[in-house]
């Protein structure tokens, strides 16, 4: 069985929200087309409590994009975003979510940062998402969303460690590219065999 895995298509990701994806949103209309394609629809969304740990205003002397080392690894710090319960960390308002029929929120335990739809980023927390999936026998993920060369990258990665077939859908997903890491994201995942389609493969 196969499923649309939806990452992290939130405002705070869109034009003008807190950490941009540049033309984050333009992928919202295939991503709509998509959903009729798929009986399961799985979401992610961040929803970081203030003060998060991966946010640069925690840390005294630290700018967005530095990164300071955490018990798990090296850390990227972030604008603050997707904080709980505020606008930024809703679903984009042009995303059909009706269908979703699970969300997987990450990022909420305050120490640790979690880009992942499977693991939070000390690769150990699990999200719940494998045993959702074996359970429901789910074999394909088909991924779209924000941002590829992080949360995307990291879900495709570990979905594929976790024993499941991963697809990534070339045209509904946007990257930041922080230093040649959106070349570095591709490489990766098709290092670790993912599949790359266009949505027309899907919706024809």
């Amino acid at each position: 069985m196969k499923a649309l895995l939806i990452v992290d298509l939130q405002n705070d990701f869109c034009e003008g929200g807190a950490l941009e994806v540049p033309n984050g949103s333009s992928i919202v209309p295939v991503v709509n087309k998509l959903i009729d394609s798929f009986d399961a629809i799985i979401q992610t969304q961040d929803w970081h409590p203030s003060g998060h740990a991966s946010f640069a205003s925690s840390h005294d002397d630290k700018e967005p994009n530095d990164t300071i080392e955490m018990d798990y690894g090296t850390q990227v710090l972030w604008p603050d975003h997707c904080v709980q319960g505020s606008e930024g960390a809703e679903f984009h308002p042009d995303l059909r979510t009706k269908k979703s029929q699970v969300i997987i929120r990450k990022g909420f335990r305050p120490e640790i940062d979690s880009y992942s739809a499977f693991y939070e980023n000390d690769h150990q927390t699990k999200t719940g998402l494998t045993g959702y999936l074996k359970t429901r026998g789910i074999t394909d993920l088909y991924t779209v969303g924000l941002a590829t060369d992080f949360c995307v990258k990291w879900s495709v990665v570990d979905g594929i460690d976790e024993g499941f077939k991963m697809h990534i859908i070339e045209d509904a997903v946007k990257g930041i590219d922080l230093e040649g890491s959106l070349d570095a994201a591709w490489d990766e995942m098709k290092s670790k065999g993912v599949d790359v389609l266009q949505s027309d493969s899907i919706l024809k």
